[in-house]
């Protein structure tokens, strides 16, 4: 039963895997529709109840989680192993056995694969655009994906730290509906999707300097409850006048530090507005944490928690601040910074789901552009790797010998529906290309896969068909992990645990539950 539930996950997102794969579309309760090629994103909304089929939920998160790409396979041969354990335990091969052999050829494949790794210089871009072409290709995104991988490539390279390491977080992907998938644009700085709080503000603001406050631009209202008396009129004046002069003061001390842009992450006052106004300072309220973190990082400024602590040392630069519209939203951009650590990417799209699908199709390209560039990594695509894993591990199985051998060689056949699927999902003859494939590994051609537009084995390397390093030994790690873990049950039996919780349980048996913690404490 386990094996068939895993099974069907992955039967329902094998058809999307490769360029020619399809997509599919969610309908969840309310009638929200997704529409999308992202093996993940399509585990993720499925309604899955069956605990097996959750694992392979998980391969897939955790696919993501560490390199971006690559959920598709990863979850594709998970289910084929097990399809294969299936036909090993009708043979009455023990599972304990088919598990250990999963194990070592699993560790094998490690091996083999770093030994056909092939290197690559971070500085070298066409090899990195390509690596984004492939993660994106089959995403809705080919009419673009010159323009669209550009932009990954040149954003992932700008955020990247000196030692190689490259956090993606760096990167902000806004989405914008309307126009075409051509006006796409990246902003070297930082593009906030909010607008000037005063209308006589200047819109435009050219050499910025920007100050980052953490602080509200407000009177201080009194940390205790507290009353106020006035009895007469001209209390209340002063009153007025003094509360007015505390926010002067604030707005004085923003404007003394030579700041003409404000960005503030907490509510600026009507009056601290007008004034800031007055003083041609260009002024934004409530702008999100990470955003801050963001511009602080693009503009070299740093981050003022308390309004004492404002000072020209504080202060980040930006060439130019810029409210513009953006299909008809006021947006600031932050831009031409000296070395914008961060950056933003414009996705636009004619319709919501078209710029949704992109947005996935640009975090999977940034994700593995990122990866290569800290790993140094790649391995031709296409189905290339899996026939070379696939021929070597037939090999290490005949040298293991004994019950094992059967096993190891389940593992190296499952790796083959790679290459199948993808000649599959083209509309070709699985056979025959697998046939092909074969033979071409056999003569050594080690970088041979699957091209689905020619229908026939090419050199990948060639064709432009790269993946990093990480993504084929992660997905084969996990998905070994996944199907040996399924295969290792034996029974699924209902626990009577989880249902308590509802209301008391009878007998007082909360008020025990309690005193039981509390001798625990003792213990």
């Amino acid at each position: 039963m386990n094996i068939t539930a895993a099974k069907a996950v992955a039967g329902a997102v094998r058809t999307t895997l490769g360029p020619k794969g399809m997509d599919k579309m969610l309908v969840d309760t309310i009638g929200d529709v997704v529409i999308t090629n992202d093996g993940v994103t399509i585990l993720k909304e499925m309604d899955i109840e069956h605990p097996a089929a959750k694992m392979m939920v998980e391969v897939a998160k955790t696919q993501d989680d560490e390199v971006g790409d690559g959920t598709t396979t990863a979850v594709v041969i998970a289910g084929e192993l097990l399809k294969k354990a299936e036909d090993l335990l009708e043979q009455d091969v023990h599972p304990t056995v088919i598990a250990h052999g999963y194990r070592q050829a699993a560790d094998k494949a490690q091996e083999i694969l770093k030994e056909i790794a092939i290197d690559v210089k971070p500085k070298d871009e066409s090899m990195l655009r390509k690596i984004a072409e492939t993660a994106m290709t089959g995403k809705g995104a080919e009419s673009a994906k010159e323009k669209l991988c550009d932009l990954a490539v040149r954003a992932v390279t700008m955020v990247a730290d000196d030692d190689g390491t490259v956090d993606t977080d760096w990167v902000k992907v806004e989405k914008k509906v309307g126009g075409s998938i051509n006006d796409s644009e990246i902003v070297e700085g930082v593009l906030i999707d909010k607008e000037r709080v005063h209308p006589g503000m200047p819109k435009k603001v050219t050499g910025a300097k920007i100050l980052l406050l953490n602080a509200a631009v407000e009177f201080k209202k009194t940390e205790v409850d507290a009353e106020i008396n006035i009895t007469s009129p001209d209390q209340l004046q002063a009153f007025l006048d003094e509360e007015e002069r505390m926010i002067r003061t604030i707005v004085d001390k923003i404007v003394a530090s030579g700041a003409n842009v404000l960005f503030c992450q907490k509510g600026i006052d009507d009056i601290a507005q007008h004034y800031l106004a007055k003083a041609n300072v260009m002024a934004t309220r409530r702008v999100k944490k990470s955003d801050m973190e963001k511009l602080a990082r693009a503009t070299a400024g740093n981050l003022v928690s308390s309004i004492d602590a404002i000072s020209k040392e504080e202060l980040g630069y930006a060439g130019l601040v810029e409210e513009r519209k953006v299909s008809g939203e006021e947006m600031i951009f932050v831009e031409k910074c000296k070395n914008p650590k961060a950056v933003s990417i414009i996705i636009r799209g004619g319709t919501e789901h078209v710029v949704d699908e992109l947005d996935r199709a640009m975090e999977d390209a940034l994700s593995v552009v990122s990866v290569v560039l800290e790993d140094k990594k790649i391995l031709p695509g296409g189905g290339a790797a899996e026939i070379e894993l696939s021929l070597r591990l037939r090999d290490y199985a005949a040298s293991i010998g004994g019950r094992a051998q059967l096993a190891i060689e389940a593992f190296a056949s499952a790796l083959e529906i790679i290459p199948r699927t993808l000649a599959e999902n083209a509309g070709l003859d699985p056979i025959d290309k697998l046939v092909e494939l074969r033979a071409a590994h056999e003569k050594g051609k080690k970088t041979f896969g699957l091209d689905v537009f020619e229908g026939k084995a090419v050199d990948m390397l060639k064709a432009g068909v790269v993946e990093p390093l990480r993504v084929k030994t992660q997905a084969i790690a996990s998905a070994a992990e996944a199907a040996v873990m399924i295969l290792r049950i034996d029974d699924v039996i209902a626990s009577a645990k989880s249902s308590a919780p509802e209301g008391m349980p009878p007998g007082g048996g909360g008020m025990g539950g309690m005193g039981d913690m509390g001798g625990m404490g003792d213990m």
